[in-house]
């Protein structure tokens, strides 16, 4: 079983790849000890072939490859893709289109929210994985016949998985329902990691602006930090140390010193002192031009109004036979039980068919639900109606 490792064998091979209708895809890499991926081995297959392409072998040009990806006669087949597509847009600055997400597509068809590979691939191709080698070194050279047979069938098991999904997809109609998914995996939005965003991640963490205000600073110089020197977030700072930093704010080496998460000794450091500094700029900053925080969990009627939404989205979803998480998100059902006109993909396009315009049917006591037989059903304002006519006739 060979292994790609020139320039002018992968060209060969991705211009005969390029003559079919799609390929599947793959990658393997390492990410423990950079920031940025370090990208290992590449999987590729069409109906008639399968390559794995050493990425690391010397003087190779990856070129070839990224003009497959570009290739918009081609569909380019992922199973969770975003990573992966991560990788390439690092690389080549271009993102492979046109795009199909298996684990997009598997949610949709009802296989339940996010499911694995593997799974996957037992449920359709009635297939066990290897996993043995997923967790090997992938930058170790040589590759062992383990490793490339392992990488191999990523791609293969995919061809099956992809037709057979693409089947399911059209027979119920819904190609269309995978649009919003693949547009984000599409936007190089998705991978541009600036550091001014970096406080994102910790929206949930936050409560007050002023903490909001030195996180914004403070977590954008981890980020660059980890960025510039190519090491992960957490060689700089821990996630804990960060949270710790963004509450406390403290404003002096010392104050720095006492907080318990913080390293010994980092007070008196070069990172001690940008850290400090980046909490005074997070101080300095006029609340009034903060971005708002995350709503917090509401409680009352407005919770009870989630919840009754999350019954409701879970039976629709069950009825329709498309994962839960696809539909409509907490957030999504948040923001519908405070306002009939959310702007949410729940109210939108062929969510608001099955899920969004039953939603505010209940907010508006248009739509009840019950239990029959053990099951949570759907009662329409009619059957209500014609429920209770005969009961008033006797009266």
């Amino acid at each position: 079983m060979s292994v790609v490792t020139s320039t002018d064998v992968l060209a060969e091979a991705c211009k005969r790849l390029a003559t079919h209708e799609f390929v599947t895809v793959d990658t393997e890499f390492l990410r423990e000890t950079t920031f940025w991926p370090k990208l290992c081995v590449i999987q590729v297959a069409s109906t008639d072939e399968a390559i794995v392409v050493d990425a690391l072998a010397p003087d190779i040009d990856l070129e070839p490859f990224f003009a497959l990806m570009r290739d918009e006669r081609v569909v380019k087949v992922f199973h969770a893709a975003r990573q992966d597509i991560e990788i390439i847009w690092n690389l080549s600055r271009s993102i492979p289109t046109p795009l199909f997400d298996t684990q997009v597509a598997a949610m949709v068809c009802g296989y339940g929210d996010q499911v694995a590979y593997g799974e996957l691939v037992q449920n359709i191709c009635r297939v066990t994985v290897d996993k043995s080698s997923r967790f090997t070194d992938w930058g170790r050279r040589p590759l062992s016949e383990a490793q490339v047979t392992y990488a191999m069938g990523d791609v293969t098991h995919l061809r099956d998985v992809y037709l057979a999904l693409r089947r399911q997809l059209e027979s119920k109609n819904r190609l269309s329902w995978l649009g919003d998914e693949i547009k984000v995996l599409c936007s190089p939005a998705t991978y541009e990691q600036h550091p001014e965003n970096a406080w994102e991640r910790f929206r949930n963490r936050l409560r007050r602006p002023r903490d909001l205000a030195v996180m914004m600073e403070v977590a954008a110089w981890r980020e660059g930090e980890a960025q510039g020197r190519d090491v992960p977030r957490s060689r700089v700072l821990k996630d804990d140390v960060l949270i710790e930093i963004a509450l406390a704010a403290p404003k002096t080496a010392e104050a720095l010193a006492e907080l318990r998460a913080v390293p010994r000794g980092m007070e008196r450091s070069k990172a001690g002192i940008e850290i400090i500094e980046a909490v005074t700029r997070g101080l300095e900053r006029d609340p009034k031009d903060l971005p708002k925080l995350e709503r917090e969990r509401r409680n009352g009627g407005g919770g009870a109004t989630v919840e009754l939404l999350k019954v409701l989205l879970r039976q629709v979803s069950e009825a329709h036979g498309v994962a839960a998480k696809i539909v409509a998100t907490v957030d999504d059902l948040e923001a519908i039980a405070s306002d009939d006109k959310a702007d949410v993909p729940a109210l939108q396009g062929w969510r608001r068919r099955i899920f969004g315009a039953k939603a505010l049917e209940l907010k508006q006591g248009r739509l009840a639900l019950t239990v029959e037989r053990g099951r949570v059903t759907l009662l329409e304002w009619q059957d209500a109606e014609a429920t209770e006519q005969p009961a008033a006739a006797r009266a």
